[in-house]
């Protein structure tokens, strides 16, 4: 799957409402195209549950994992071509049929058994890890953020709290390209993935000295 391309939408844009934009541009990369959604409000509410009920990490992780399904079954009712994909050859079938497989991570994730049960592990670091699953040709994160002027990174992003500690390591191991798109990006998406031109900014792999704001 060479020619795919892995769209990570941010958890973040689960209540927006420019999701529908997002959603409508993603969709123009059907065939060609992977979605994984972050855990969104569903993975908050495991953060917030796991001090008062004393949950371990493993726990959370299964639930954090479910909150990434609960996520990507609301995503998927809200398009013309999503379907849900939780296997390696759902993907592909879904791709094949002209589809965006919008990935159900816990089946594979188990099937994995290397993947540790951490909070540092989130759904940034399995989108890369996905991406070098399928042998994809690039990773976009989609993040409510302003990217800044100067190299990203993506031990900088892991710093600003962007991503997850875990990330660079899993971007690293996958050897996918990967690229940070923020909102003024939108409106360029479809197009970059119906015709599989580039946007995003690179995200390198070294520290950054720029500094991320976020817009919400």
């Amino acid at each position: 799957m060479n020619g795919v391309t892995i769209v990570k939408l941010g958890g973040s844009y689960a209540l927006a409402d420019v999701l529908p934009g997002w959603l409508a541009a993603i969709e123009a990369g059907a065939g060609k195209t992977v979605l994984v959604c972050g855990g969104g409000p569903f993975a908050d509410a495991v953060r917030a549950a796991q001090p008062l009920m004393g949950f371990d990490n493993r726990a959370a992780d299964a639930m954090a994992l479910l909150a990434m399904e609960q996520y990507a079954i609301g995503i998927a009712s809200l398009g013309r071509v999503f379907t849900v994909a939780d296997s390696r050859a759902a993907i592909e079938t879904a791709l094949r049929a002209g589809q965006v497989p919008v990935w159900a991570p816990r089946r594979m994730v188990g099937e994995a058994g290397d993947i540790a049960a951490s909070w540092d592990v989130t759904s940034d670091s399995l989108a890369a890890w996905l991406s070098g699953v399928l042998g994809a040709r690039r990773l976009l994160l989609i993040k409510r953020l302003d990217t800044p002027a100067g190299q990203v990174t993506a031990e900088g992003l892991a710093q600003s709290g962007i991503v997850d500690a875990a990330f660079p390591g899993f971007l690293a191991k996958s050897s996918v390209p990967g690229f940070l798109l923020g909102p003024r990006e939108q409106g360029f998406l479809a197009r970059a993935l119906r015709g599989g031109t580039g946007i995003g900014r690179p995200i390198g792999l070294v520290a950054a000295t720029a500094p991320i704001h976020h817009t919400g």
